[in-house]
């Protein structure tokens, strides 16, 4: 049985989406993660370095929704779950990626997609090899 670390509601400008006023004017997007860890180490001897530090990771979270925009949530979402997925205590995500200012043509209170990646021997190797994260354009 797996422990979670959850870290909601963190907000970040960024200039994702497929038009052209999406990329030029940017959105507020708000992401939500959940985090399986195996707590019992952390707690056991009351280190940091044995968990994952969710100061750090909601840097990170604020980072990715920051850099090079994407045309898709999906693709960002990707892109969180990798980060997560760096940290070594981490072994698996569920990333929610909310777009509340979509440029949809009814009232709608959000659009989201969630995903869940689990650590895997590829993602370890990609690691190791400093080939970590996604970088591709969806």
């Amino acid at each position: 049985m797996n422990d979670t670390i959850r870290l909601t509601g963190v907000r970040a400008r960024g200039n994702h989406g497929v038009f052209d006023h999406e990329r030029a004017d940017g959105q507020e997007f708000v992401v939500d993660v959940a985090v399986e860890v195996d707590a019992r180490a952390a707690a056991g001897t009351d280190d940091l370095d044995r968990t994952v530090h969710y100061g750090v990771l909601a840097e990170q979270v604020v980072a990715e929704i920051e850099r090079d925009p994407v045309d898709l949530i999906e693709t960002l979402a990707e892109r969180i779950a990798a980060a997560v997925l760096t940290h070594r205590a981490a072994l698996a995500t569920e990333v929610t990626v909310h777009k509340p200012q979509a440029p949809i043509t009814v009232p709608f209170t959000d659009v989201s997609i969630t995903i869940r990646r689990e650590r895997t021997v590829e993602h370890d190797a990609a690691v190791h090899s400093g080939a970590a994260g996604s970088g591709a354009r969806a």
